[in-house]
């Protein structure tokens, strides 16, 4: 492949067809960790190549525990991105925090257990994860989302759980009194490793649901997900353009 795309994007499909994105094709790409989630898509937007996976496969069909996460950074770096912006469903753990809102974390809290979480299997490298997220990107999509006149947050702590299962209330208490500010369950150990790899990594994090602690609003369910997810969905395909 003669073409290097600088910017990767990892998010759900409908992300790599977005109006306007020319010189489309898509492409394989093997790794030593096995394959990627899916085909990644290689689209023109305003002049530049940027890449397109589909975290969960473009049918959404790999639950979180069973993401290629290795094989997915690996692929991203081995076609030449050095910028990861990873699009992400959370749901709010703070009043002020509304239902599609965009969220932009400055840390993360792991709570995930049954995942590979390091490419260094056979040896002990030690990597600063002090700030996990890349703050360069980070400015970038500040300036996106306010130019893209949207309601948003620009810190914030993102707390990713295992899943696939939402939280229990009790659960859900307990992590607000951690301080934490949105919960998901994508990030880890996405961060992790594209820091390992050498890549600015970021999040953009949109809100669907008030998790369960919320006293009056609906509990939070499979359907009120998507519905406010694909509302998102044109959200963050104007913030990545600008970005």
């Amino acid at each position: 492949m003669n073409r290097r795309p600088m910017v990767g994007v990892i998010g759900g499909s409908g992300l790599y067809d977005m109006p306007g994105l020319n010189r489309v094709e898509q492409i394989d790409v093997d790794t030593p960790l096995g394959a990627p989630s899916d085909r990644i898509t290689i689209g023109e937007i305003d002049g530049r190549d940027t890449a397109f996976l589909p975290r969960h496969g473009k049918f959404h069909q790999i639950n979180p525990t069973e993401l290629p996460v290795r094989a997915n950074v690996w692929a991203m770096k081995s076609i030449g991105v050095k910028r990861l912006v990873s699009i992400s469903a959370v749901g709010s753990m703070r009043e002020y925090i509304h239902p599609i809102d965009l969220v932009i974390p400055d840390q993360i809290f792991d709570r995930t257990t049954s995942r590979p979480r390091t490419f260094f299997d056979d040896m002990v490298v030690h990597v600063a994860l002090a700030d996990p997220f890349c703050d360069p990107a980070r400015n970038a999509l500040t300036s996106a989302v306010q130019a893209a006149g949207l309601s948003f947050h620009s810190d914030g702590t993102y707390i990713c759980i295992e899943g696939p299962q939402f939280s229990t209330k009790a659960e859900s208490r307990i992590y607000r009194s951690w301080g934490v500010d949105v919960i998901g369950m994508t990030a880890m150990p996405e961060a992790r490793l594209a820091r390992e790899a050498g890549l600015c990594y970021v999040t953009l994090a949109m809100v669907t649901d008030y998790d369960v602690w919320h006293e009056t609003a609906d509990a939070v369910s499979v359907p009120a997900v998507i519905v406010n997810l694909k509302r998102n969905v044109v959200n963050a395909q104007n913030v990545i353009r600008l970005a």
